[in-house]
């Protein structure tokens, strides 16, 4: 061959980085042999995979066309690394999930997972569905666990499981003794919710269809129990993942209000994947055992 990994690994790097410097201390190189290594890379195929902007690289329209084929081959090189080694089959996983996903579900499937060898290690990285979509199109992430709807070219979308959201207050608020709530109610309601670019935000307004504009949202959160605690001292009434209000519901420090029949907060949790990433051992071990859960 006329690359070496090396040479492909300091690619991925600059992409990464966007500075030579950058990339170069995250290999553990010093900057002169990670700039030896692009140059020996790009002059042996008499290419050019970026564009130099003062000490930023930007990656081309051909670096854009490489980056997933290399990450893929970079992936195989490193399963077949540690087969030869004698290692686990199951590997290091970068994993990134929504919040209500990374809050009240992976951390399970985790201490599962790291049970499988001594080697299986997880890290996750908890945010909302837009932002864990564009970490895994950007190959930062192994595997994504999204609440929300994705179209995206890049990715590969796969269903996992069913959930539902659900409108609840405090038990002292006036609507908690209604049986049933209307369209009327739901208006003058006053809401404390996720924030734009979140799954649960995407699923509301979908069965909010007709009411949205007039609806009166006092707080947009980032973050579950801060939106359950501001429903509690009664700012106003929200709407979760029944997975996320469980508890609460339990111990009757929130409780559930029945919305109209035509508003429906079902949805789907969805696994997703970079089509050109390499699907290996550990990405197959860590879905069947969140299909487990």
């Amino acid at each position: 061959m006329r690359y070496s990994f090396r040479q492909l690994e300091v690619f991925l790097a600059a992409a990464r980085t966007q500075n030579i410097t950058k990339a170069a201390q995250s290999l553990a190189m010093s900057q002169s042999a990670a700039s030896s290594a692009l140059k020996e890379l790009e002059a042996q195929f008499d290419i050019q995979l970026f564009d130099r902007i003062g000490k930023r690289l930007q990656l081309n329209e051909l670096g854009r066309l490489l980056r997933p084929q290399v990450e893929a081959l970079l992936a195989q090189g490193r399963e077949l690394e540690q087969s030869l080694n004698r290692h686990t089959e199951v590997g290091a996983l970068k994993v990134g999930a929504t919040l209500t996903i990374g809050n009240y579900l992976a951390v399970g499937v985790m201490a599962e997972y790291m049970k499988t060898r001594s080697q299986a290690r997880v890290s996750l990285e908890v945010a909302n569905t837009r932002t864990i979509a564009q970490r895994v199109s950007d190959f930062d992430l192994d595997i994504g666990l999204i609440e929300g709807e994705l179209q995206s070219p890049d990715l590969e979308v796969i269903p996992w499981r069913a959930d539902e959201l659900v409108v609840f207050c405090a038990p002292d608020h006036p609507l908690a003794g209604r049986q049933t709530l209307t369209d009327e109610d739901l208006l003058a309601a006053t809401w404390i919710m996720r924030e734009p670019g979140s799954g649960t935000r995407q699923t509301f307004e979908r069965g909010m269809h007709g009411l949205l504009p007039d609806i009166e949202i006092l707080l947009e959160l980032e973050h579950t129990e801060a939106i359950k605690q501001a429903v509690e001292t009664r700012l106003g009434i929200g709407c979760l993942s029944r997975v996320c209000l469980a508890d609460a519901f339990r111990s009757g420090a929130l409780v559930p209000l029945s919305v109209p029949p035509h508003r429906q907060f079902d949805r789907q949790f969805y696994f997703i994947l970079h089509k050109q990433k390499y699907r290996g051992a550990g990405i197959d071990r860590w879905i069947a055992l969140c299909r487990a859960l």
